[in-house]
């Protein structure tokens, strides 16, 4: 039974203001449990409140079991689903209504903790550097951002935006103050996540961030990840030993776990089976990790299912070797944008040169 359920903005649900100007304004409904009233996150909406929202062109559907969900739609079939815990984008659907993220075969959607899979967040470290990747966002309870940045009005997308306070504990945990705000747009073959991280401190911190993606591949044997040749890298599977890529490409006959430096703009994910090719076009952060656990290493994680390495990979958008340093109220802002394209064949490959034009094309600032 649904612990409550929101309904945010709807095709052609508008109301026109006194001025003439057009707001899409939805009245939010809740459906209560009695035996969990108290629940916390009940507390966060009220019954018969307005939810204002600028551009959502679908509905946002926002519903509960444990964890709190909001799906963000576009067209007949093109969905993302969102968990406000851990600000975690869980699933993501094409025009055909196929997956496009990989989730573990293991995931537990009764707990609050973090659920291997999906796009999420990952701040003040990453990379293991020691136990505050532990307690990152991606283990706290998010809220919908009530002032949301000023946006284009000419795109046509769907979108939320969601917001992270440390409370007081976070803070002595931490040992510093921020807000991060993440802007997450849905439009046809374009997924687009854009983080504000504000030091709400009274002294500079640095910092070390990244977007990490699960991407559902076939298999993962028949994957190359095209844009990182020549480029020197940290491999995990050596002590961070930095090394330099020979290959012309990034494919998987075993464990793979790298850090790569000063990437590019641009990364393509080639699916041969699928013949797909995943489009990673990323801002303000210069670093690029590319994992897959392989066979034993997949045993050896808990949250992971023994075979859940055939179909995926894990891609992170990230500012590694450089920490990002804010001093007082300064704000920093990154950004990723996933799409997706068809693949076409030459003699049994792919032609990664169009498919990085495609993207040099998508974004000619860059």
């Amino acid at each position: 039974m649904p612990l409550f359920r929101v309904y945010v903005a709807g095709v052609g649900e508008k109301k026109q203001t006194g001025s003439g100007q057009s707001k899409v304004e939805v009245a939010a409904f809740l459906e209560r449990n009695a035996s969990r009233k108290n629940h916390p996150l009940l507390r966060r909406f009220t019954p018969g409140s307005v939810v204002r929202a600028r551009r959502f062109n679908c509905r946002v559907e926002i519903a509960t079991c444990f964890l709190c969900s909001i799906t963000l739609r576009a067209l007949a079939t093109i969905s993302a689903q969102v968990l406000l815990n851990g600000g975690q984008v869980v699933s993501w659907k094409n025009d055909r209504g196929e997956e496009l993220l990989f989730m573990s075969s293991k995931a537990n959607w009764k707990s609050s903790k973090a659920i291997r899979g999906g796009i999420s967040v990952c701040l003040p470290q990453f990379g293991n550097l020691g136990s505050l990747f532990h307690r990152s966002p991606r283990n706290k309870l998010w809220s919908i951002d009530s002032c949301p940045s000023p946006r284009d009005a000419t795109t046509n997308r769907s979108s939320v935006d969601l917001l992270f306070k440390p409370t007081e504990e976070d803070t002595k945990m931490w040992q510093r103050s921020f807000e991060l705000r993440l802007h997450i747009s849905l439009g046809p073959g374009k997924l687009t996540l854009v983080p504000r991280l504000r030091n709400t401190d009274n002294k500079s911190f640095a910092f070390t961030f990244s977007i990490c993606n699960y991407l559902s591949v076939s298999d993962i044997s028949e994957v190359r990840v095209e844009g990182l040749e020549t480029l020197d890298y940290f491999d995990n599977l050596l002590k961070r030993k930095r090394l330099t890529e020979q290959a012309d490409a990034v494919t998987f006959d075993g464990e793979v776990d790298r850090v790569y430096l000063h990437t590019p703009a641009n990364i393509a994910v080639i699916d041969h089976e699928k013949k797909r090719t995943f489009v990673l076009h990323k801002e303000g952060l210069a670093d690029a990790v590319v994992w897959n656990p392989w066979e034993k290493m997949a045993k050896a994680i808990p949250e992971l299912g023994d075979h859940d390495y055939k179909n995926m990979l894990y891609v992170c958008s990230a500012a590694f070797e450089n920490p990002i340093v804010l001093k007082p109220m300064e704000e920093w802002k990154g950004g990723q944008e996933l799409s997706t394209v068809s693949s076409s064949y030459c003699s049994g490959q792919l032609d990664p040169q169009k498919v990085l034009l495609y993207a040099k094309l998508a974004h000619p600032q860059q």
